[in-house]
């Protein structure tokens, strides 16, 4: 039995530690006894802070893809990277039947389904507005030839809290000015960024980095004009005679 590190230093996987769902397959994993009475295990699919911050206890976990959606910084945050104030921007997907995202798929077994999927309906769908959804996840190691059936968190445009498009200047602007209580919009922006780079070198999401680079090059402008208004604060005023 494993759990994830609270806070790791550097983007690093974790070592192998009744809900409602819209179903894309025709069986589903949950609720269904295996023989002697015992629940076959869980999958849950991360593709956002999951990655590198799952918060349960898990078996297994395996870093893979889906297919038919797009990760997008569209759904917004007044709770964990964000406030009412000034919400931050969290990924969540959209249908795109050309497209796959990558992110990690955690098992779980036996009284760590109960656990986990009491958790994640409080921090992914009770306080970030996502819906619960079962999905195919096609593993990066080549030991699983089928696809595993996953389920999968995703915020809607029905939620309260969603945003919807904007450019990646505008998205890394408000990332930027963006903090909640698990910490600053932009961490979680470059810790997901550093997990693909990482361990999905050959994946690309052109949305992410592009968001990424717009961050990096607003950040040094920021940084000019607090160091230029610190050093007009220091300098003596002439007064007037």
């Amino acid at each position: 039995m494993k759990r994830d590190p609270e806070c790791p230093g550097r983007p690093e996987l974790p070592p192998p530690s009744p809900i409602s769902s819209s179903s894309s397959s025709s069986s589903s994993p949950l609720g269904e006894e295996a023989e002697g009475g015992e629940l076959p295990p869980v999958w849950i699919f991360g593709y956002g802070s999951l990655v590198w911050r799952p918060g349960f206890e898990f078996t297994s976990r395996k870093v893979g893809f889906i297919r038919g959606y797009s990760r997008r910084f569209w759904q917004g945050d007044t709770f964990h990277r964000g406030s009412e104030r000034m919400p931050g921007r969290v990924v969540t997907l959209l249908e795109d039947c050309g497209a796959c995202t990558w992110g990690v798929a955690y098992e779980v077994r036996g009284e760590q389904i109960a656990a986990s999927l009491q958790y994640l309906n409080m921090r992914e769908a009770v306080l970030g507005g996502y819906d619960t959804k079962l999905v195919k996840f096609h593993p990066q190691d080549k030991d699983t030839e089928e696809p595993i059936l996953a389920l999968v968190y995703i915020a809607t445009p029905q939620n309260p809290s969603y945003l919807g498009p904007a450019s990646e200047e505008d998205i890394a602007a408000q990332i930027i000015v963006s903090s909640g209580c698990a910490g600053h919009n932009i961490e979680y922006l470059l810790r997901l960024a550093d997990f693909m780079r990482y361990f999905c070198p050959q994946a690309e999401d052109k949305h992410l980095f592009s968001i990424e680079e717009a961050l990096t090059s607003i950040l040094p402008c920021l940084y000019y004009t607090e160091e230029s208004l610190e050093e007009t604060a220091s300098v003596p005023q002439k007064s007037k005679g």
